[in-house]
């Protein structure tokens, strides 16, 4: 631990905190600032700085309360923070102000009340209390608030889950087969600089949100549309299941994502792919009883995925959770057309919670749109279960 690691640490927080900047992005750019950084002090930066994230709430009773404001401010936060994961303060000014006794009376005293201790906002644990019942939000609020795991997808459009273990051994990435396609990486490195990697062997997909594809039953030569593909990880899923084989279209209204999915596709190997941008409601329109299978991944509150990206639950308001559930049930409605009779869809959401999943589905089969959808097959996965993402898949076939 050096002066400079903390700096960065308080650096990237501000700016998450007091500018409102997403963690992972600002994380990234204060890694980059100084490349005299080696692998473990980027590691230390990047672990801690989402730890005071993940308990930003917790950290701050424990402090007092108050909103940092100072870089002295920060620098005790992280303090709190690196002495509850039982590391020893340096003898630093900016440490000298904390007494350990006190603040661990503190500590002792909030994790009786479990929105300090799982730090969360009282609004949002009422949320998930109310729609999951506190027998099972309980542990899932605990399983979100803890580091998540590091799954890959072996694109089997060049390799085996297999084969791609043995590759990946050779850069000391240790691994573990967890599914069909999924390896849960058990020795982490720069996953990214493997040249497992830039040869398109693999994307890094958790096990959860690899269910999205599986679920929706592709086949060689299908016409499959994936409706809001964002930068496209379930397409490329979904075009190693077509083994290159029928039409893959992937839409979305924002075009800078597609376009990046354009360059994920030349690494992945992947040739039955088309982009198309949503730039009106003709462009769904005009693909009506195109498909034979549609995933709509739609928008969401992001909840089943806290403990990859913490610093939404600070994000999130009651308000734009009222509005997705409105768009949700939309797209659902108006792009559910675009599949052709016999043909199924998987409305997916990585959130946890019954009102963007389950009541949407049902709200969907009693409407007029939902005229002749039947419910095949959903599954709720919740990180204290299967381990891993908060991910919600339906599967609905139309009838012929």
């Amino acid at each position: 631990m050096y002066p400079s690691h903390i700096e960065a640490i308080a650096e990237a927080l501000a700016n998450i905190f007091g500018e409102n900047k997403y963690a992972d992005r600002e994380i990234a750019r204060v890694l980059k600032a100084d490349k005299r950084r080696g692998s473990n002090d980027r590691a230390f930066i990047a672990e801690h700085t989402y730890g005071v994230v993940r308990n930003y709430r917790l950290l701050r009773h424990v402090l007092g309360g108050a909103k940092p404001k100072s870089r002295k401010d920060w620098w005790q936060l992280i303090g709190v923070h690196l002495m509850s994961e039982g590391m020893e303060l340096p003898e630093w000014t900016e440490f000298s102000d904390l007494n350990e006794e006190e603040l661990k009376a503190r500590w002792r005293e909030a994790k009786e009340v479990r929105a300090l201790r799982e730090s969360i906002p009282d609004w949002l644990d009422k949320l998930g209390e109310d729609q999951l019942g506190e027998d099972l939000w309980a542990p899932t609020l605990t399983a979100l608030n803890e580091q998540a795991p590091v799954v890959l997808r072996a694109n089997r459009l060049k390799t085996t889950p297999a084969e791609l273990a043995q590759v990946l051994l050779q850069d000391q990435v240790g691994t573990e087969e967890i599914g069909q396609d999924a390896l849960l990486v058990t020795e982490r490195q720069n996953l990214f600089k493997t040249k497992a990697f830039k040869d398109g062997l693999f994307e890094v997909q958790d096990f959860s949100s690899q269910q999205a594809a599986l679920t929706l039953e592709v086949s060689p030569g299908q016409t499959v549309i994936d409706a809001c593909a964002g930068a496209g990880g379930k397409s490329l899923h979904l075009a190693a299941l077509m083994e290159n084989k029928g039409q893959l279209l992937s839409l979305d209204i924002h075009d800078w994502k597609l376009q990046e999915l354009k360059k994920r596709a030349r690494r992945n190997g992947v040739s039955n792919l088309e982009t198309r941008a949503i730039t009106s409601s003709k462009v769904v329109k005009r693909l009506a009883g195109r498909a034979d299978r549609l995933l709509l991944d739609v928008p969401c509150s992001g909840l089943g995925v806290l403990r990859r990206n913490p610093d939404a639950k600070w994000k999130l308001s009651q308000d734009f959770l009222d509005r997705v559930v409105v768009e949700q049930a939309d797209i659902i409605s108006r792009y559910s057309k675009m599949v052709k009779p016999g043909g199924k869809m998987v409305y997916a959401t990585c959130s946890i919670l019954p009102r963007e999943n389950d009541d949407q589905v049902a709200a969907f089969l009693a409407s007029e749109a939902g005229q002749g959808w039947t419910l095949e097959h959903k599954h709720t996965y919740f990180p204290q279960v299967e381990g891993y993402d908060g991910f919600f898949v339906s599967r609905l076939v139309l009838s012929e």
